[in-house]
C-alpha cells in the first residue's frame, strides 16, 4: 500500500485546515508584529564596559621578575588586536596555580587597556582560545546532520542559524533595552518555532497541528513558570551571571528573565515532542485509514507516553547536571535534603525541569488530539491513490 499520500494536505479534514489556520494565522501575525513593535532600535552595549580584545599564540614562558612565584611571563605573537603580528609579553597565572596551564604553542585570548603605561599591563590574560576546535565540533555536526538528513537537515541548520539570529538581535537586546522578559520569549519562541517548524518540514497540516501544540504548551509553561516562579518567591539572582546582569542593567526584572529562561529551554524539546506526535498519528492513519478518531488518539498517546517518559527525565537530568558543582558543596555539608531543595539555587532548577516538564506532557495530548481529528475516517480508496491524483 502506498503511504505517501499520507502527507497531501488535501486529505486532512477540511475543518481542522480551517480551524487551524484561523488560530495560527492570527498568532503568527501578532508576533510578528510585537517582534516589530519590540525590536530594540540601536545597541545595547554599555560604553564604561567596553574593551579592546586581541588573540595570540604563546611562543616563549619564563618566570616573572618579581615575585617569581606568583605568576608566569608569556610572550604572545598576536593574530589579531592593534599590534597585529607583532610579540607582546603578557602575564599569565603560574602553571602549577591553574586547572590549565598556559602553555608554548596554544592560542590564548586578551584584554586590551589602551591606556596602560607599560605593555605587560596593556595585555591582561583572560581565557584559552578555544575557538578552532569549536568551529571543528560544529563543523562535523553540520555534515553528521546533513549526512543523515540530507535536505531536510540542511534546512534544520538554516533554522538553526536563524534561532541564534533571534536570540542574539532581538530577544537578549530587547530584555536589555527594558522590555518585559516574558512576552520578549513568547513573542521571540513563537517566530523562531514558526520558522523552524515551516522552513524544516515545509508548509504542510502536519507541521502547522505540530505547531499549534507547540504555541499552546508554550502559553501553558509560561503560566505555570510565572505562578510557581511567584509561589516559591525566587527572585532569579541565584541564575549564574544574574549579579552581573543586574549590575550592568539596573532595571532588569530578573524574575521575568528566569520565566523567560524556562520558555526558550523548554523549546527544542516542545519542538520535538509536538512533531514527532503528529507523525505518529499521521503514519498510524496511512497504515489504518479506516482508524477513528478515538483510535488514533489511543494510539498516539501510547506512542506519546514512552517518549514523554524519556523526554522528561532527560530534561530534568539536563537542569541537575547544571547545578552539580552546587550540589555538591551542599552534599559535603551534609545538609538536609528539604533544606537544600528550598535554597534558591535548587528550588530555581526544580521550577525550571518541573514547569518545562509539564509543558512538554500538555503538548502530548494536544498535539495528539489535533492531528487525530486532522486525518481520522480516511478511506482505504484515497490512501492507495497515487498521490498525484489526490484531490483531484
Amino acid at each position: 500500500m502506498d503511504t505517501s499520500v499520507v502527507d497531501a494536505d488535501a486529505i486532512v479534514a477540511r475543518r481542522v485546515r480551517i480551524v487551524v489556520a484561523a488560530v495560527l494565522i492570527p498568532l503568527i501575525t501578532a508576533a510578528v508584529v510585537a517582534m516589530i513593535v519590540l525590536w530594540p532600535g540601536g545597541g545595547v552595549k554599555v560604553a564604561s564596559y567596553q574593551t579592546d580584545t586581541a588573540r595570540g599564540q604563546v611562543t616563549a614562558i619564563t618566570a616573572c621578575p618579581d615575585p617569581k612565584d606568583q605568576c608566569d611571563l608569556a610572550t604572545v605573537k598576536l593574530s589579531t588586536g592593534p599590534e597585529e603580528g607583532q610579540s607582546v609579553q603578557v602575564t599569565v597565572p603560574k602553571t602549577d596555580q591553574v586547572a590549565i596551564p598556559v602553555e608554548v604553542g596554544q592560542s590564548v585570548m586578551l584584554g586590551v587597556q589602551a591606556d596602560a603605561q607599560t605593555e605587560t599591563d596593556r595585555y591582561q590574560y583572560v581565557d584559552h582560545d578555544r575557538s578552532q576546535p569549536l568551529l571543528l565540533l560544529a563543523a562535523l555536526f553540520a555534515v553528521a546532520v546533513v549526512a543523515l538528513s540530507r535536505w531536510r537537515g540542511f534546512a534544520a541548520l538554516i533554522a538553526l542559524a536563524v534561532t541564534a539570529v533571534m536570540l542574539t538581535q532581538f530577544i537578549l537586546p530587547a530584555i536589555l533595552k527594558g522590555s518585559n522578559p516574558l512576552v520578549v520569549a513568547v513573542v521571540g519562541g513563537t517566530v523562531i518555532m514558526t520558522i523552524a517548524l515551516f522552513l524544516t518540514h515545509g508548509i504542510t497540516a502536519e507541521a502547522s497541528i505540530a505547531l499549534s501544540g507547540t504555541i499552546a504548551a508554550l502559553g501553558l509553561t509560561v503560566l505555570l513558570g510565572w505562578f510557581f516562579t511567584e509561589l516559591t518567591q525566587l527572585s532569579g539572582l541565584a541564575s549564574e551571571g544574574a549579579s552581573a546582569a543586574k549590575q550592568f542593567a539596573p532595571d532588569l526584572n530578573l524574575t521575568g528573565l528566569l520565566v523567560a529562561g524556562m520558555v526558550i529551554g523548554a523549546l527544542g524539546v516542545l519542538d520535538d515532542v509536538t512533531v514527532t506526535q503528529a507523525a505518529a498519528v499521521w503514519e498510524l492513519s496511512a497504515a489504518n485509514p479506516s482508524a477513528s478518531r478515538r483510535e488514533l488518539i489511543g494510539a498516539g498517546l501510547r506512542i506519546g507516553r514512552t517518549h514523554v517518559a524519556s523526554v522528561v527525565n532527560t530534561l530534568v537530568l539536563a537542569y541537575a547536571g547544571a547545578a552539580m558543582p552546587t550540589l555538591i558543596v551542599f552534599a559535603i555539608q551534609g545538609l538536609p535534603g528539604r533544606y537544600v531543595v528550598s535554597t534558591e539555587t535548587v528550588a530555581m532548577e526544580v521550577v525550571r525541569g518541573l514547569v518545562g516538564s509539564l509543558g512538554i506532557i500538555a503538548a502530548v495530548p494536544l498535539t495528539t488530539a489535533l492531528a487525530a481529528m486532522a486525518v481520522a475516517h480516511r478511506s482505504k480508496d484515497l490512501v492507495t491513490t497515487e498521490p498525484e491524483h489526490v484531490g483531484r
